[in-house]
């Protein structure tokens, strides 16, 4: 596929980014610590669980980083394949929770086979666009296979219903092709449709808790007890932490069980109510770091599949952060998207530390050069 960079594993060891790293383990460890916070200082059920989720996580993240490049690329399609087929498994064997059908049981565990799609559509969207032209990139017809790519996932996943991931997905495949070259103006021109179509998705596509939402993002004091609950918590809980915070385990809201969900959706609520602003300010500068890592890791990429698949993962890694910080703000609807690396789950952990493992991967394999054959054929 292009000109060969071998490395021996030392010397693969030796260009992992281990500050990087370090800092994805920080993360973690505030997450571990909000988790035995939310269970009263309990190392169970939660902390104990995604420590040891964390720790193989780790392992696999350091395993793929160790993969040459060109291997993701080659099975690209293939990946993405195999994250279809689980798609479609929970349509007919999903495992019920919560009034959604998202999970499929595996025995040992359940996978929730959206975080794996997040991963698995990057790759695909990446290796399709490393193999076209530049000039051909904003070609009408060469818009047609990544839309489908995009939007048979997407429509599967609202199927569930899980209005959080899909949005998720939109909003990466939507950087990714930016990032290869598709003109703003088409994405204008769908964004236009969107909206026309508005309307009808309110009227036939919408489920009633998910309008619900949008209605109490747009008033939450509509219903306190009610749809407005989370919510109007959660701001609560933001505003009493104020500069240093309440101290550790000390946060009302979340130890008297004002606070729904602390150990997933609404932990940085938690987290801002136990150590106030300068904590948060402390967790999102974290964040900051390894999204310009990530970013700057995609630059130094001499293929355009790296390029492209490093800026994707970054990318999803960057919306969990807005869109969960958003929505326990009360900026946007709330749409259940987890923290990443803080919020307790395991499907959620993995994907994510996977996608480490392909930017880390990315980064030891930066100088391999790949030809720009067209890979959208097979």
């Amino acid at each position: 596929m292009g000109r060969q960079v071998d490395l021996t594993l030392l010397q693969k060891l030796a260009q992992i980014n281990w500050f990087l790293i370090l800092l994805i383990s920080l993360i973690a460890g505030v997450g571990f610590a909000m988790l035995y916070s939310a269970a009263n200082g309990s190392i169970d059920p939660w902390a104990s669980r995604q420590m040891f989720r964390f720790a193989a996580g780790l392992g696999l993240m350091l395993l793929i980083a160790l993969i040459d490049v060109r291997a993701w690329l080659r099975h690209a399609y293939l990946i993405y394949a195999a994250a279809l087929l689980l798609l479609v498994a929970v349509e007919v064997m999903g495992v019920v929770g919560m009034g959604a059908r998202r999970w499929v049981d595996l025995g040992l565990f359940q996978l929730q086979p959206s975080e794996v799609m997040k991963i698995a559509l990057v790759l695909a969207l990446a290796r399709f666009y490393h193999g076209l032209p530049l000039e051909e990139v904003g070609r009408i017809r060469w818009l047609v296979m990544p839309a489908g790519l995009i939007l048979i996932p997407v429509a599967l996943v609202m199927r569930q219903p899980d209005l959080g991931t899909a949005i998720l997905l939109l909003a990466t495949a939507t950087a990714i092709m930016l990032l290869a070259g598709v003109r703003l103006w088409k994405f204008a021109v769908a964004l236009g449709a969107i909206l026309l179509a508005i309307p009808l998705a309110w009227r036939f596509m919408l489920h009633g808790y998910q309008k619900d939402r949008v209605l109490t993002y747009l008033n939450p004091e509509r219903d306190p007890l009610g749809a407005g609950y989370h919510i109007m918590q959660s701001k609560i809980a933001l505003g009493s932490g104020g500069l240093f915070g309440k101290g550790f385990m000390q946060g009302t809201q979340s130890h008297l069980a004002f606070l729904p969900e602390r150990q997933t959706d609404f932990i940085f609520t938690m987290l801002a109510e136990e150590f106030g602003l300068i904590g948060c300010l402390g967790l999102l500068s974290l964040y900051i770091l390894i999204i310009a890592y990530g970013y700057a890791i995609a630059m130094r990429s001499r293929n355009q599949f790296g390029r492209l698949l490093a800026a994707g993962v970054i990318s999803t890694f960057f919306l969990y952060v807005f869109i969960n910080m958003a929505m326990v703000m009360g900026l946007i609807p709330v749409v259940g998207v987890p923290l990443p690396l803080v919020s307790y789950g395991g499907t959620s952990m993995m994907s994510l530390l996977i996608g480490f493992g392909l930017l880390l991967s990315v980064y030891v394999h930066r100088d391999v050069v790949i030809s720009r054959r067209p890979s959208y054929s097979g």
